[in-house]
C-alpha cells in the first residue's frame, strides 16, 4: 500500500510540474514617455519595507496567512536587495523604518501602489482588458499612471528623487489544492490555479507622483522562502531597472 501511494504522489508531482510550466508567465514592463533615468549615477533612490504576503491556499482557493512564512519571506528579501543595491547604478537611501503616524502614511501609500500596480497590470499590460484611455500600446507613449504628488509625504522622500515600491504576493497551493487541481483537469476539464505566485516594483517620481516604471509579472519564480528563492524574485522583480548598472563603491545609506 505504502508503495502505491509513493508511486501516486511521485505521478501526481511530475503531472503538477507539466501543468505549472513558464509559458503560463505573464512578465511585462513599461515607462511614463519622456521617463530617462539621469546617467550619472546620482539620482536618490528611496528604497521603502516591500510589503510582503505569504501563506498557503486552502483546498477551496482561500488563502490562509502564516506568520513563519511571512518572517522568513521578509529576512530573505531584505537580504537580497542589500545584495542587489549595488547594481542599481544610482544612490540607494534604504527607508527607516518608520512610526506612529509615520508608519500609517508608509502604508497607506503602499497599499495605494498595490491598486496602481493592479491597475497597470489589468488595464495596460494585457490587450484583452484595455481601458479606453489605455487602448494605444505602453510603447507607443501611453503609460500614463500616478500616486499623486501627496506620495511626497512618505517618511524619507524629502531626501530623495524617487521612491522604489516592491510588492510579492504567494500563495503556496496545499496538498489538497493540488490534488483538486489534477482531478479538475482529468475529469471535467475546469481550469484549476494551484499557486499564486506575483509581484511587481515601481519607481515613482516624488516631485509628481508619477509611476516612470513598472516591472510586473504574475507567475514570478523563487521560493521567498529561502535564501536563494528571495535573490532569484528580487532579480526578477528589479530586471531592465531603469539606468541600472555596475556601481562599485556606491553609497548607500539607512539601515
Amino acid at each position: 500500500m505504502g508503495r502505491k501511494i509513493g508511486a501516486a504522489f511521485a505521478a501526481l508531482s511530475l503531472l503538477l510540474s507539466t501543468m505549472a510550466a513558464p509559458a503560463q508567465a505573464q512578465e511585462r514592463s513599461g515607462s511614463r514617455p519622456g521617463f530617462t533615468m539621469p546617467t550619472n549615477g546620482q539620482a536618490r533612490i528611496l528604497l521603502l519595507r516591500p510589503s510582503i504576503k505569504v501563506g498557503a491556499q486552502s483546498t477551496g482557493g482561500m488563502f490562509e496567512p502564516n506568520a513563519d512564512w511571512t518572517r522568513q519571506a521578509r529576512d530573505n528579501i531584505a537580504a537580497a536587495l542589500r545584495q542587489a543595491q549595488g547594481g542599481l547604478g544610482n544612490r540607494i537611501i534604504v527607508q527607516e523604518e518608520p512610526v506612529g503616524d509615520a508608519a500609517q502614511v508608509s502604508a497607506d501609500y503602499m497599499g495605494l501602489f498595490g491598486a496602481l500596480s493592479d491597475s497597470v497590470i489589468q488595464y495596460q499590460f494585457f490587450r484583452g482588458n484595455r481601458l479606453p484611455t489605455k487602448l494605444r500600446d505602453n510603447r507607443n507613449g501611453n503609460f500614463d499612471w500616478t500616486l499623486g504628488p501627496g506620495v511626497a509625504s512618505i517618511p524619507g522622500a524629502a531626501d530623495a528623487d524617487y521612491a522604489l515600491f516592491i510588492y510579492t504576493e504567494d500563495h503556496y497551493g496545499s496538498t489538497g489544492r493540488k490534488i483538486l487541481q489534477v482531478l479538475a483537469a482529468l475529469g471535467p476539464g475546469i481550469a484549476v490555479r494551484s499557486g499564486v505566485h506575483m509581484g511587481s516594483a515601481g519607481l515613482i517620481d516624488l516631485r509628481t507622483g508619477n509611476l516612470v516604471w513598472l516591472n510586473a509579472d504574475l507567475q514570478m519564480g523563487g521560493d521567498v522562502r529561502t535564501p536563494d528563492g528571495a535573490v532569484r524574485r528580487v532579480q526578477q522583480l528589479l530586471e531592465d531597472f531603469p539606468g541600472r548598472g555596475p556601481a562599485p563603491g556606491q553609497a548607500v545609506s539607512g539601515r
